[in-house]
């Protein structure tokens, strides 16, 4: 097996266990989506802003609430994931929310190979490309998928979180993509006491490498931000605190270190 199919086999079946215990957690709240209310977060709601009538593709979307979501808001929406679990936990919701919003099977790389067309806007958020090793071949395929005048949106964690040691209070990895970071850990960000032990494989990407492998694929950058706190109390440790509604901060570090960034850019 080569490295590249490795790492995705380690990577689908890591996201195929979380499936269910994501499904029945309280960090996605079930109950409040089928009732109605929105998976999408102020930060990103404001970037996207009137999707009435457009067309829409979301990398990476788990098992498809906020897929779902988009396309409560108008926009006629595809989503895409590796899991093969949760593509299908994400056409049952659908189903069940009379949702028109589709989803395609598949590694980010190969979607050209699965899906036609072009769309007024590819979203992307949270925790996405941290599962990915080349940001140039990411970026090629949002530029192939964009119409032209389209809009690539970004919503995801800053490097710089994903650089301490598990209670915030030193510096143990890099900035800098230096290769693969394999892991094996215990439960998960939704449900840190699933009953489950699992090995995944991911890449933290600078912010120069995000902003540059976009300009390098024609891309125009039209907006970028940083923001010290995360909408998602997603990091399992107890030097997390929440500073403000839906607002976390590292306790010591409050409004000193970002913990999000923000990108819109156009394709001419």
């Amino acid at each position: 097996m080569n490295p590249e199919d490795h790492y995705l086999a380690l990577n689908r079946q890591a996201w195929n266990n979380k499936v269910p215990f994501h499904v029945h957690s309280d960090f996605y709240d079930m109950a409040r989506f089928l009732a109605g209310q929105t998976s999408l977060k102020p930060i990103e709601l404001a970037l996207l802003g009137d999707l009435k009538g457009l067309s829409l593709l979301h990398l990476q979307c788990h098992f498809g609430q906020d897929s779902i979501s988009l396309a409560r808001m108008g926009a006629a929406v595809t989503g895409m994931d590796l899991s093969d679990r949760a593509i299908a936990q994400a056409q049952e919701l659908a189903v069940q929310t009379d949702s028109n919003a589709t989803f395609i099977c598949s590694d980010v790389y190969d979607l050209p190979n699965h899906l036609e067309g072009q769309v007024d806007v590819v979203y992307t958020s949270y925790g996405g490309i941290g599962w990915l090793p080349d940001l140039d071949r990411w970026a090629k395929v949002i530029a192939h998928f964009l119409k032209p005048g389209g809009r690539f949106i970004m919503v995801e964690f800053h490097p710089m979180s994903w650089m301490f040691n598990d209670d915030f209070k030193a510096l143990e990895f890099s900035y800098f993509n230096d290769g693969a970071f394999v892991e094996t850990y215990n439960g998960t960000y939704a449900d840190t006491n699933a009953d489950l032990q699992q090995t995944d494989v991911s890449w933290n990407h600078n912010i120069g490498a995000v902003l540059s492998s976009l300009l390098q694929n024609g891309l125009t950058l039209k907006h970028f931000e940083e923001l010290p706190y995360s909408p998602y109390d997603c990091y399992g440790s107890d030097q997390i605190v929440e500073t403000a509604p839906n607002q976390f901060q590292i306790g010591h570090l409050q409004g000193k270190v970002p913990m999000i960034y923000s990108v819109v850019a156009t394709r001419s």
